[in-house]
């Protein structure tokens, strides 16, 4: 009993450990990001005819915050990963060690893929799709505050979501999961994330369906690559070629 509880006690220790070594690298990165962060405003709003409008002084730090942010989550998002494999190490044999290892640099390139999927495909067409319903009937007038919400609710979600083959990749290769639980959960799966599209995207359809079809493709894509490593799991267990090895789901 008390050498369960000392267990207990150093796994908590560890995972404070790593979680102190992610918070300190995400505060460095807001730091590093909030320096440049004129710059990268400009970056984003070099496309607008006009200047945003703010509506008070205090909403220019928030924005600034918010792109700052953004940033640092994107540059921690391999430490974090490579903070979690530290800690589940003791549990993988030394192969699993080296075949997980692998898939931190995929999660940051994936979570990169997906910012700009949302940024320099979907987040023009929403809004080039909005702005001409406005027609000659309003005045458009773009708050930054609000101008950027809407830009970060259509692409932040997309990095965390790209994300999905690699994760679904990772955990089969675990033996976590398998083809057939994917697919036997493809409905339940569907409805998900047809809810998150919804919550995500602006109250009309043409904006629920360009965020939809790519998600399921996803998902699809996912399953596809879990059965190619579900295979590979299986081959190298039974030491036989992976074509050799029948799995169909």
């Amino acid at each position: 009993m008390e050498e369960t509880k000392m267990k207990l006690i150093d796994h908590l220790d560890e995972l404070r450990k790593r979680l102190i070594i992610t918070s300190i690298s995400f505060v460095l990165s807001f730091i590093v990001a909030f320096i440049f962060v004129k710059d990268i405003y400009q970056f984003l709003v070099k496309d607008l005819d006009g200047k945003l409008a703010l509506l008070g002084p205090g909403d220019i730090i928030w924005i600034y915050m918010m792109i700052a942010g953004v940033m640092a989550i994107a540059a921690t998002i391999p430490i974090a990963a490579f903070q979690i494999w530290q800690f589940v190490k003791p549990a993988l044999t030394k192969e699993e060690q080296k075949q997980s290892l692998a898939f931190i640099p995929a999660l940051f390139f994936l979570f990169i893929i997906g910012i700009a999927f949302g940024y320099l495909i979907l987040f023009p067409i929403v809004l080039s799709f909005l702005t001409g319903l406005i027609d000659d009937q309003f005045a458009t007038f773009f708050t930054a505050e609000k101008y950027f919400k809407f830009m970060f609710n259509l692409t932040i979600p997309f990095g965390f979501l790209f994300e999905m083959p690699a994760v679904i990749m990772f955990l089969t290769k675990l033996g976590i999961i398998n083809p057939k639980k994917l697919v036997k959960a493809r409905k339940i799966s569907y409805f998900s994330l047809i809810v998150i599209s919804i919550l995500i995207t602006p109250p009309d359809f043409i904006s629920d369906v360009l965020v939809i079809i790519p998600l399921l493709l996803l998902y699809e894509l996912s399953v596809t690559l879990s059965k190619v490593v579900f295979r590979k799991r299986l081959a190298s267990e039974s030491n036989i070629s992976p074509n050799d090895t029948a799995f169909k789901v």
